[in-house]
């Protein structure tokens, strides 16, 4: 029992260490934009979200907060993840030009604004896993504006509507926890993460995305299902809300 206990308690804290060690990927990508290094920059980000992906089911696998309890998972995984999935990215948004070159400081700072604000939301997340407002996952958004090769009023479009419902209660699903349709959103999910994995290995800062029309299909219906069904649930009432009104 002894043995078990000391073996939960050091997997605790490996992973709290595989947590903050996302910052350090986080890293690797900021200095490939800086050094002009989309490629890298690119798969540094995939590789920020798998790891973001990973540690939560192990955390609750292990009973991390039982067995690792001084460092706090969650507010260290809102950390790496403000770095990872705002700041890098927008940093990439900044590089790449995507937006128009008079409104560029003022979307960007704006998208780093927004973005703090979710992530201190006392209600981030419903009692059935879904994400109250767009989840900041610029590092997603950023990469596929990319792919896409959308125009950069566009970009800036989208952009502006991501930031502001930030702080709506539009619902976003989390892809691993969110049992509802689980069966389609992890699968699609997890294709599209690849998907965007082989496309950043083969970019080019010469020829850009070596895209085919299965890739270009998978990075456009994704987004589109995952807006389907965020606004099919937007439209339902809440299990907590549910509860309440049957109390009464």
């Amino acid at each position: 029992m002894a043995n078990s206990v000391k073996v939960n308690k050091r997997a605790g804290y490996a992973l709290h260490v595989m947590t903050a060690s996302g910052a350090v990927a986080g890293l690797l990508a900021l200095q490939a934009v800086i050094d002009n290094n989309i490629r890298g920059a690119l798969i540094w980000l995939v590789v920020c979200q798998v790891l973001d992906g990973l540690d939560g089911p192990i955390a609750r696998r292990i009973d991390v907060v039982i067995h690792a309890p001084r460092v706090d998972g969650y507010v260290l995984d809102l950390i790496v993840d403000y770095l990872t999935c705002v700041v890098v990215p927008v940093a990439l948004l900044v590089r790449l030009e995507l937006l128009p070159s008079e409104f560029q400081t003022l979307i960007a700072g704006l998208i780093l604004l927004m973005s703090a604000l979710w992530f201190a939301r006392t209600d981030i997340e419903t009692e059935d896993h879904w994400f109250n407002g767009f989840p900041a996952v610029w590092n997603l958004a950023v990469p596929t504006y990319l792919v896409l090769d959308l125009s950069e009023n566009t970009v800036a479009i989208v952009t502006l509507v991501l930031c502001f419902s930030q702080l709506t209660m539009l619902k976003f699903p989390h892809i691993v926890r969110v049992s509802t349709l689980r069966l389609i959103t992890l699968p699609f999910g997890t294709l599209y993460i690849a998907t965007l994995f082989y496309l950043s290995w083969s970019y080019s800062n010469e020829t850009g995305i070596k895209e085919s029309m299965a890739s270009e299909l998978i990075m456009i219906l994704f987004p589109i299902y995952i807006a389907a069904i965020s606004l099919w649930r937007s439209m339902q009432s809440d299990p907590e809300e549910s509860a309440e009104v049957i109390k009464e």
